[in-house]
């Protein structure tokens, strides 16, 4: 059975442990949801000069998922202020072989997560542009943890329902 929410892992540490969590609260709430850890796929790094030699194995297995999924939260790190390569890459990637690309992010609800080093607001900042710019229907409230600010369980809680609101 088809995953209606997909939870993206960007890291394989806090934030995986992160997606953990929400998996959990969205099988709390009945949510179907299964967790896609993109540092474990074999994904190439993308560039254009990269594209001769294709995504690598585990693209067919990013594609499905994303086309499967009805929602997608992604835990990422904040990197350099930025979005991790393994997140930047998986998007490129998606956008340059998949036939399909618009429809895996046009209208999608996208829930945003972060366990950073540092503050963290900055990679909230950068996927919001970003899933906004490719069709996203980002929710207004994010989730943002770090070392001394755990993730807050009344925010998932809160962001789940909100998750299966927007998914119907």
């Amino acid at each position: 059975m088809p995953s209606p929410l997909l939870i993206l892992a960007a890291s394989h540490n806090r934030n995986l442990q992160l997606a953990e969590h929400v998996l959990a609260a969205s099988q709390k709430a009945g949510l179907p949801a299964t967790i896609l850890d993109l540092t474990s796929l074999e994904l190439n790094l993308y560039t254009s000069r990269g594209e001769s030699r294709g995504p690598g194995a585990g693209f067919a297995q990013l594609h499905q998922a994303m086309a499967e999924a009805r929602g997608l939260w992604i835990c990422a790190p904040e990197y350099n202020g930025g979005i991790p390569p393994s997140l930047t890459s998986a998007i490129a990637w998606l956008s340059c072989v998949a036939e399909d690309f618009r429809d895996l992010f046009s209208s999608k609800p996208v829930a945003l997560a972060t366990h950073s080093g540092g503050g963290g607001q900055k990679i909230l900042s950068a996927m919001r542009i970003q899933l906004s710019h490719l069709g996203c229907i980002v929710l207004g409230r994010e989730l943002l943890s770090h070392s001394r600010k755990p993730a807050n369980p009344d925010t998932i809680t809160a962001m789940v329902a909100q998750m299966q609101h927007l998914m119907g």
